[in-house]
């Protein structure tokens, strides 16, 4: 037991990989794994920016908070839009982990970023490592830790193709010899998604609904799948618009799907635009091979076939859509973002 808390007092030096997400921070630690992976919302004190939760205990309070409490989603469509709450949720994360006791002075962070993201975005990511302390911080594309997460050797000559539709952007990129070749980012993805059920509830329906409530509807009956087996349903509590009180309705899977439709085309559309740039070698290599979807938007049902139908490339969903990105950073941390080529046999 001694030896036990001996160690436990001891920082240890490590590599930390984070997925820095819009709808969730995931946290891998060298040697110990995903440590965390919980909603990117933290709650704080209004007056003195004290800590009350973070995670999961942060966004049961979405939408139940009073004065004396602000909830705050750090990141908006993949980019950091309140420093200071990012840097203590993040801190929280890294910390989380009863078994380790991480020294942030001298360890190597990897953070995550949509593939578009200006230099100003990227800087202000670094700036949030060294506010954390962390010397050694380099920037990634989360295709690329995706592909690599999701089972893809990134590093062979063979083009691959991944999409990562995720909670603030959806991302997309061809990959060949460890790096991107071509990209593309736009901000439609789940968030998104949730919006459009709220406006659409409101201005057909009249009433009003939280973001809790339109990410339950989107991840009970969500589809774009052409052929719907009918009368499938769920509930939706809110306000009515007109007399402001409590009320319940029932909302249809086709009524959503009707929502959702635009969306993925929009998407469709940007990975269209992808293949158009692509060199033609790797796109004959694309053909093949086929599309890797990442992301929590990866399990909206009927994704596959309604891409397969617009854009004719074989569609493959990823084993681990949720957790591909964070465990890509391993690969990533141990080449410390070099290019890794294979030796020849």
């Amino acid at each position: 037991m001694a030896n036990d808390r001996k160690m436990k007092n001891n920082h240890k030096l490590i590599k930390i990989g984070i997925d820095l997400g819009t709808a969730n921070l995931l946290v891998y630690v060298d040697g110990e794994g995903i440590i965390f992976n919980e909603p990117s919302v933290i709650a704080m004190e209004y007056e003195t920016n004290d800590v009350i939760a973070v995670g999961f205990n942060a966004a049961k309070m979405i939408g139940r908070g009073h004065h004396g409490i602000k909830i705050v989603s750090p990141l908006n469509q993949g980019v950091i839009s309140d420093m200071d709450a990012a840097k203590k949720l993040i801190e929280i994360a890294v910390r989380k982990g009863e078994a380790i006791d991480v020294n942030l002075r001298a360890s190597t962070l990897l953070i995550c970023c949509p593939s578009e993201v200006t230099q100003i975005e990227r800087d202000a990511m670094i700036d949030l490592a060294h506010h954390l302390g962390v010397p050694d911080v380099f920037i990634e594309e989360e295709v690329k830790a995706g592909g690599i997460g999701a089972g893809l050797d990134i590093y062979d000559s063979k083009g691959s193709m991944v999409i990562d539709i995720g909670g603030g952007s959806t991302d997309i990129g061809v990959l060949s010899l460890g790096d991107i070749v071509v990209s593309e980012s736009i901000r439609i993805a789940g968030n998104y998604l949730d919006q459009e059920i709220i406006n659409y509830l409101q201005y057909q329906h009249g009433i009003l609904i939280g973001k809790k409530t339109a990410q339950r509807i989107k991840e009970e009956i969500g589809t774009v799948r052409e052929n719907l087996p009918g009368n499938v349903f769920t509930y939706a509590n809110g306000r009515d618009i007109v007399s402001g009180l409590p009320r319940k309705i029932k909302v249809a899977q086709e009524d959503i799907r009707e929502i959702f439709i635009e969306p993925f085309k929009s998407i469709s559309n940007a990975i269209l635009k992808v293949l158009q740039n692509t060199p033609p070698e790797l796109s004959a290599d694309i053909i093949q091979s086929g599309m890797l979807i990442n992301g929590g938007c990866a399990l909206v049902d009927g994704v596959d076939e309604f891409l397969f139908k617009e854009i004719g490339l074989d569609v493959h969903i990823a084993k681990n859509p949720l957790t591909a990105i964070v465990e890509g950073t391993k690969v990533l941390l141990q080449n410390r973002g070099n290019y890794y080529v294979k030796p020849v046999d």
